[in-house]
């Protein structure tokens, strides 16, 4: 039987507007595949704490609802981060994973940068969407994330594809992929990190990638 497919979405976001609107679990269903959306702490329907250390541990509250098979994970931005912290942990639990709109901004190097100002205007904005917690998103932003060692980045032996726009802040990225002992990169052109999960090029790379494209018949 094909692995079951774990799907984490981003910061500010949800199971229900990055994977289920623009169609992943009919997608993932068309490909006999099982789909499991986890959000994380602080979005959908996940608890919402509002004190900034509540979201030390990202990865707990995914891992507990996670199939128990090994499974794909497919990422997108903090999901992403997350899902290369569960292939760090619990290297047996995964088989494949997506790394979407990440790069650079993951890994320590001396060239990481400041967020520009309307990046993170573009964050406060989301912050503020219609029926998220605001209180809880701010705080789970507010915890300083530290970007993974290379010698961290090279225990993750699980195949990786790294799909990322050209116009992405989070790049470029190969930093990350030289980091990885075993990945892939497809760059989109004229995407940008926002607008990448609607991306048909999105969704079609990572279902092939994870060995998921629907059948018909």
């Amino acid at each position: 039987m094909a692995p079951p497919v774990v799907l984490l979405h981003g910061f500010a976001t949800s199971t229900e507007r990055t994977w289920r609107e623009p169609g992943w679990f009919d997608l993932l269903k068309d490909a006999r595949r099982r789909a499991f959306g986890i959000d994380l702490l602080g979005h959908g329907d996940a608890p919402k704490p509002t004190e900034p250390a509540d979201y030390d541990d990202l990865v707990t509250p995914v891992i507990e609802q996670f199939p128990e098979t090994p499974a794909d994970i497919v990422g997108y931005s903090l999901g992403a981060r997350t899902a290369l912290q569960i292939a760090m942990q619990y290297p047996e639990r995964v088989n494949r994973i997506v790394l979407a709109a990440v790069g650079q901004n993951l890994v320590a190097t001396d060239s990481a940068g400041e967020m520009a100002e309307h990046t993170a205007s573009r964050f406060e904005s989301l912050i503020t969407t219609p029926g998220n917690d605001a209180d809880a998103l701010r705080a789970c932003i507010g915890r300083e994330r530290p970007r993974f060692t290379t010698d961290e980045l090279a225990t993750v032996h699980a195949p990786c594809l790294i799909i990322i726009g050209s116009d992405d802040f989070a790049g470029p990225p190969e930093p990350l992929a030289e980091a990885l002992p075993d990945c892939q990169v497809k760059v989109l052109p004229g995407v940008d990190h926002f607008g990448l999960p609607k991306q048909f090029s999105f969704i079609d790379a990572a279902l092939a990638f994870i060995d998921a494209i629907p059948t018909w018949d």
